[in-house]
């Protein structure tokens, strides 16, 4: 088997952004936004929102990367949980619902990264499929 690119997906968060909505919400937003671990990481983060914001990249980036993949054409992009390896890199962490979606797009891995610079956060996506190599032509 051989393996293709069958989605790519990239996002831009402004942290600011991600702040201010957090504090209007009074918090609601990353309780409902992130999971469990995400937050604990967020919170041993130099940079909350930062890495926050990062993360909320990342959900995005995903549904563009499979989304359209999917018969649905979409998916609560909540489902997305990334955490961070020993190395610092991010990995996706695919989970129950997730690996669902993945399934019915015929998604066999993503591949994620992650970079923060002058107050905006971007995350890359790209969903990787397995293809027979009569199907490579």
């Amino acid at each position: 088997m051989n393996e293709r690119i069958s989605g790519a997906g990239v996002d831009l968060v402004s942290i600011s952004e991600i702040e201010e909505l957090d504090k209007r919400t009074r918090g609601a937003f990353t309780e409902r936004t992130f999971s469990d671990m995400e937050r604990a990481e967020a919170e041993q983060s130099p940079d909350r929102y930062s890495f926050l914001a990062g993360r909320f990249a990342v959900k995005e980036a995903v549904f563009k990367a499979v989304a359209h993949l999917t018969p649905e054409k979409s998916f609560d992009f909540r489902i997305v949980e990334t955490k961070r390896n020993a190395d610092g890199s991010p990995e996706i962490v695919i989970n129950e619902s997730l690996a669902a979606v993945l399934r019915s797009a015929a998604v066999t891995k993503l591949l994620v990264s992650i970079t923060n610079q002058g107050g905006l956060a971007l995350a890359q996506v790209v969903a990787v499929s397995e293809s027979s190599p009569e199907s490579c032509s």
